[in-house]
């Protein structure tokens, strides 16, 4: 392995994060010509360092040891966080638990990798970017269960909460009318 190569590995290897577009590939390792970012990919595919999830999404680790937020974001690749009955699911605010991890995009899909179920709901962009209720984390965005439960309503207002007292209902209320009363 050449010089330059052993380089590429090394910065590659040394992300914190473990998911990449092609994108990301070409200004991580300064290619900006397409067939040559192509050959490089191949090769790291071939050489077993970088692993495919799907067409230009590549992992550095076993899809299985993957946090399964980071996947399901990274493959959905746009503006997107984690809501509705995931969260609500995960505060108590519901009993039944989620089929499926649940994001707000640009757009809907369906989809499942490394053994996880996700399910994308298209949210109107004047409603998806309002920052009210969304909490970065490190490998992901999601809602506030606040956000999430007006999330929920947004999309089915006659949806039962197994214990709505467990909301912040002042929180929620500034949510529903700063977000979707626009």
């Amino acid at each position: 392995m050449t010089s330059l190569n052993l380089n590429k590995t090394t910065i590659l290897l040394q992300q914190n994060k473990k998911l990449f577009h092609t994108q990301d590939l070409a200004l991580l390792w300064q290619i900006g010509h397409r067939p040559t970012l192509r050959v490089t990919i191949s090769r790291y595919l071939k050489k077993g360092i970088l692993i495919p999830v799907q067409r230009g999404l590549y992992s550095t680790i076993p899809l299985d040891q993957l946090d399964p937020l980071e996947l399901g974001s990274s493959v959905l690749h746009a503006y997107c966080y984690l809501s509705t009955g995931s969260i609500l699911f995960q505060a108590g605010i519901i009993n039944q638990p989620p089929q499926a991890y649940t994001f707000c995009s640009p757009r809907s899909s369906t989809f499942s990798l490394a053994g996880h179920h996700y399910h994308s709901r298209q949210l109107a962009t004047k409603y998806l970017y309002h920052p009210l209720g969304i909490v970065d984390h490190t490998t992901h965005r999601q809602a506030t269960p606040e956000r999430a439960a007006a999330d929920l309503l947004y999309f089915n207002p006659s949806y039962y909460l197994d214990a709505p007292s467990q909301l912040d209902q002042t929180q929620l209320s500034k949510i529903q009318e700063e977000v979707y009363q626009q």
